[in-house]
C-alpha cells in the first residue's frame, strides 16, 4: 500500500503527517515529496484529524493528541517511546528518568538512541526529555532549537 500524507506548516517548521493502513506512522520535519512510495492526500479523514489536532496544539489549545499510531520499533524503543508518551504536556524528563522507567537504568545512551529514532515527534513528546543538569541535549539529531520552541510553548522555558 502507498503511504498517504498531508503537509502542513508550523511553528517549527514545515512537516509532513504520513500515515499507512494502520494509522499515522510518521511525523517528518520536512515536506515530503509525491513518489511511488508517499501519496499526497489533503483530504484524508485521518490525516486531517492529525493536522487539526497538530495545529491546536500549536495554538496551545491542545496538550495530547487522540489518533491512531502505528510505530514500529525494537521492544526496547516501543517501551521508551511508551515511557515518552507519559510525560505530561507542560514537564520534563531526564534521560535516565525515561531509562528508570523501562526497566534500564544504566541504559541512558540507549534512551537517548530511541527517542532520536521517535518516529512521531510531537504526538510522542520526546522533545520533553532532556539532560539530568536540566540541559537541552539531542532532539532530532542536532535540531535542538525545534525541542527549546516547543518546550517554550508548553511553558517549560
Amino acid at each position: 500500500m502507498t503511504m498517504k500524507f498531508m503537509k502542513i506548516d508550523s511553528l517549527i517548521g514545515p512537516l509532513s503527517i504520513i500515515r499507512n493502513e494502520k494509522g499515522i506512522c510518521s511525523i517528518e520535519f520536512c515536506h515530503v515529496a509525491e513518489s511511488a512510495e508517499f501519496e499526497h492526500d489533503a483530504q484524508d479523514a485521518l490525516l486531517k484529524q492529525a493536522a487539526e489536532q497538530l495545529l491546536q496544539y500549536f495554538k496551545r489549545e491542545r496538550q495530547s493528541f487522540d489518533l491512531p499510531l502505528d510505530l514500529k520499533g525494537t521492544s526496547f524503543q516501543e517501551a521508551v517511546w511508551q515511557a515518552l508518551a507519559s510525560i505530561p504536556f507542560g514537564e520534563t524528563r531526564s534521560y535516565q528518568d525515561i531509562a528508570i522507567v523501562c526497566g534500564s537504568p544504566k541504559a541512558v545512551r540507549a534512551v537517548g538512541q530511541a527517542n532520536k529514532r521517535n518516529p512521531m515527534p510531537i504526538l510522542i513528546p520526546c522533545h520533553r526529555v532532556i539532560g539530568k543538569n536540566k540541559s537541552m541535549t539531542g532532539y532530532a539529531g542536532q535540531e535542538i532549537d525545534k525541542k527549546v520552541r516547543l518546550l517554550q510553548l508548553e511553558g517549560v522555558l
